[in-house]
């Protein structure tokens, strides 16, 4: 009797707890639910005040996207009590219900009351102010805006005090008057991140990746095995920068002074291509000519980047995205130029803002936002804590992956803007450099920044460190050094890098810079590619676009992981298809190298021109 009475209450027991869970499933079910469609509505509007603001940056605007900032917070800080309240143990919902309320639970700076809220929001926006309406007047008395008068001068002009003035002008005067606001901002974000259970934001951010505390050593990892091309590619440049500006300016065993690499932040250097060719009288790969003698103008470029999505089988734009997008900077007010892609969350709206010029570096960028909205059209109906990238960098590695095919001069012939595709090794060698200067060159310029606001976050690096730091992780790891000196007291030349003020995190692009090889090499195979890597254009192929489309879809509703092996047929990060991308660019720097009597890296750590 006893056995049977054990029996019959462990089987009730049994039905009840059975019951009570799929009590509990259901309704999870019907409070996420309601969540995307409240969510949209809010976020809408959050939208779009962000986007009046920085496509017309004014007080009015300004103060309307803080007070719709309010809004959204209250918004998640109800939505995130109540599941804190009904949900306190996720574990027995099923994964898409479990995944969506953890998220939901996350407050992030709606954790903050009403007056540092107020604050952060007049931090964040005036921070991105400053940025956005810096000018530096030179000794000619021109008054240049970053876009896109700096922006050409360090592309163009070879005047090596000319540069070093732009650079100092504009690092002065993005740089130097948020300081203290840097300091603030990080206090309050770092409470906001402490309430939701972090250490510091940064550990906060790093959980997006959802790589239990090993993100960082992952990319150190995925570093460590790159590091050794970018060195190699570092000193070819840093020997022909010798042979252009002399022993003066260029030591062959120091940094590279960063004025000197065609780009504001010398994050990419492909604007010196001119100066490091190795073989000259090459049909060279850049089709700004033959856009500009064609005839091209920013819609054209759109176009032109569209047609390419839709030959893989892809959506086309949404009628929306071509009534509201910002294609060039206006004339009559102030504006945000730095490209990006805009997702408003009722599934039709989707907008690009970028002050487009014609030429092939800006057709790139264009696949790159595109991209974005891409990803943003086909996952749309996911519900809305899963519309976001698998994780962080696979969003900023759908364009690219595709600007690689793009970017090949068997497409730039297909598409008419390369008269001829030459096929042998010095023309191949070309290439590969021309796209290192970008590619690889990029790699510690993407891993450094956060690695400095990570330390920043965590408290190691106090704001009377701030430009030390910055200086010794850009020696460190890029290898490059700032043309005059900088002060501790007073500088702040990581506030004139537009995602320290705008708070957008930056380890996502050298995990896409990884990553985006990975795509490309599957969607390669998927298309029948055969032959070197670097040669791949899977423009047209139904059967590449299936295999990104599958990945795409997913959003963020399952681990990156799982996304990974969707599109790759692996769950790991990897440089191996990069490395195979570059291999004889690799060999070519190694004897070039060697036979210029040039030791990759740099000993002279303290050296300035």
């Amino acid at each position: 009797l006893t056995g049977t009475c054990w029996l019959m209450c462990n089987l009730v027991e049994h039905q009840i707890n059975k019951s009570a869970r799929a009590d509990l499933q259901s309704e999870a079910v019907a409070f996420t639910a309601n969540y995307s469609t409240d969510a949209a509505e809010v976020y809408y509007n959050s939208s779009l005040a962000a986007w009046n603001y920085q496509t017309g940056i004014s007080e009015e605007n300004l103060n309307a996207m803080n007070a719709e900032n309010v809004k959204s917070a209250a918004f998640t800080k109800m939505y995130g009590e109540q599941a804190k309240a009904e949900f306190p143990d996720t574990s027995k919902l099923e994964e898409s219900e479990r995944r969506q309320i953890d998220s939901i639970k996350i407050l992030g700076t709606a954790n903050l009351n009403e007056a540092d809220l107020n604050q952060y929001n007049d931090l964040t926006g005036g921070m991105e102010a400053t940025y956005s309406t810096a000018t530096v007047t030179m000794p000619d008395g021109r008054v240049l805006n970053l876009d896109p008068d700096l922006t050409a001068l360090m592309a163009t002009s070879r005047d090596y005090n000319e540069l070093k003035y732009a650079w100092k002008g504009w690092y002065e005067a993005a740089g130097r008057p948020i300081r203290d606001d840097y300091e603030s901002f990080v206090t309050l974000s770092n409470k906001a991140s402490v309430a939701d259970g972090f250490a510091d934001t940064g550990e906060y951010w790093r959980s997006w990746y959802e790589m239990n505390g090993q993100l960082e050593a992952t990319v150190d990892a995925l570093w460590a095995e790159l590091q050794p091309l970018y060195t190699e590619l570092h000193a070819y440049v840093r020997r022909k920068l010798y042979e252009k500006y002399g022993s003066n300016y260029i030591n062959l065993k120091a940094p590279i002074p960063a004025h000197l690499l065609g780009n504001m932040w010398a994050q990419q250097w492909g604007n010196i291509y001119d100066l490091v060719e190795p073989y000259s009288g090459k049909t060279g790969v850049d089709a700004t000519p033959a856009m500009q003698s064609q005839g091209y103008d920013a819609m054209k470029m759109f176009k032109t980047s569209e047609e390419f999505f839709v030959s893989l089988g892809l959506d086309k734009m949404t009628d929306e995205f071509w009534a509201n997008t910002m294609f060039v900077k206006p004339t009559d007010r102030d504006v945000v130029c730095h490209a990006s892609a805009w997702d408003f969350y009722n599934k039709v709206d989707f907008r690009i803002k970028m002050c487009t010029v014609v030429n092939m570096e800006d057709l790139i960028t264009i696949h790159h936002e595109m991209g974005h909205i891409q990803y943003y059209q086909q996952y749309k109906d996911q519900p809305i804590p899963f519309r976001g990238g698998a994780n962080p960098g696979f969003h900023e590695a759908v364009g690219d992956t595709l600007a690689l095919s793009v970017s090949t001069p068997k497409h730039l012939n297909k598409i008419g803007l390369l008269d001829e595709v030459e096929e042998d090794d010095e023309a191949d060698i070309n290439y590969l450099l021309s796209q290192a200067m970008d590619k690889i060159a990029f790699l510690p310029f993407g891993l450094m920044i956060d690695k400095w606001r990570w330390s920043v976050f965590s408290g190691d690096t106090p704001k009377a460190k701030y430009q030390e730091k910055w200086d010794q992780l850009r020696k460190d790891l890029q290898g490059i050094t700032p043309p005059v000196e900088r002060d501790g007291t007073t500088d702040f030349d990581p506030g004139a890098k537009y995602h320290v003020p705008a708070n957008t995190p930056y380890i996502r692009y050298f995990v896409s810079f990884v990553v985006q090889f990975q795509f490309y090499q599957s969607m390669c195979n998927a298309s029948g590619h055969q032959g070197p890597l670097y040669k791949c254009d899977f423009y047209q192929s139904k059967e590449a676009g299936a295999k990104l489309q599958k990945m795409l879809e997913l959003g963020s509703s399952k681990p990156w992981q799982f996304a990974m092996n969707e599109i790759t047929g692996s769950a790991d990060m990897s440089t191996l298809a990069l490395q195979e991308y570059f291999s004889p660019l690799t060999a070519w720097l190694k004897q070039k190298n060697l036979e210029n009597g040039d030791t990759p890296g740099w000993t002279d750590m303290d050296w300035r021109p």
